[in-house]
């Protein structure tokens, strides 16, 4: 199965409710259309793919090169600029809009995103790692520990120490996409993503499990809910009207 991909900016986590009763964590992703910035071959490049342009910004923060770059594809500068190897080269063409629509309700998907930085951390938040008594005698609480053996003379090479922790890129594997809503340019994706809100994410299709398609879930609608209700409550009110009088 051909790969495909799509650049999208996380705008944070909400719920959503099946009409068989279950509660889906979602993670809502803005995806503005993505524009088809270049097409690498194998004869130029040595390997194909596309690369995609996302999140639109003023010609003032870009420079002559990339203005230059982007012209061939007729398209406004824009903020990234991301690969998406595996994919059938022969089906886009440069300057092509590509929308949430790349995918469908219950499709697998890895999304890639920059996890949030957490700064200085030490082993016990960074390794999980446990801590020592913390009676006032015990003058060993959060501590690393014993760093290594008399015989080597030096600590050994992958030591878990403290360290700066997070602002890694992570992929989240094997996500299921809930619902595609076009009209507002949003992809909802069940579970969690890398990545802090408004941060730029990488939704591509599953590597594990790429023939992997699970049935569409039918979401409650409270829009459709509202008027029903709404009709409901006018009757009981003129009903009761009529009682009084």
């Amino acid at each position: 199965m051909e790969r495909k991909g799509i650049l999208g900016r996380k705008l944070g986590m909400t719920q959503v409710f099946a009409k068989n009763g279950k509660l889906i964590p979602v993670t809502v992703v803005e995806v503005e259309p993505n524009v088809v910035t270049q097409i690498k071959t194998m004869e130029n490049d040595g390997y194909e793919a596309i690369q995609l342009g996302f999140d639109t910004k003023r010609e003032k923060l870009s420079n002559k090169a990339e203005q230059g770059h982007l012209a061939k594809a007729n398209a406004a500068p824009k903020r990234f600029l991301k690969e998406i190897r595996g994919v059938d080269i022969s089906k886009y063409q440069l300057g092509q809009e590509l929308s949430v629509e790349v995918f469908e309700e219950g499709e697998m998907v890895d999304v890639t995103g920059i996890s949030k930085g957490k700064g200085f951390q030490g082993v016990i938040k960074r390794y999980n790692q446990s801590r020592g008594p913390m009676g006032h005698g015990s003058q060993y609480h959060r501590g690393v520990g014993s760093l290594g053996t008399l015989r080597p003379m030096r600590v050994f090479k992958g030591k878990k120490l403290p360290g700066h922790m997070g602002n890694i890129t992570v992929t989240m594997q094997n996500l299921e996409v809930v619902a595609v809503i076009p009209e507002e340019n949003v992809i909802l994706i069940k579970g969690n993503v890398p990545g802090p809100k408004k941060s730029l994410v990488i939704i591509k299709s599953a590597v594990k499990k790429p023939n992997l398609k699970k049935e569409k879930v039918e979401l409650v609608s409270y829009e459709t809910a509202e008027p029903e209700a709404e009709k409901q409550a006018t009757e009981v009110n003129e009903a009761s009207q009529e009682t009084v009088e």
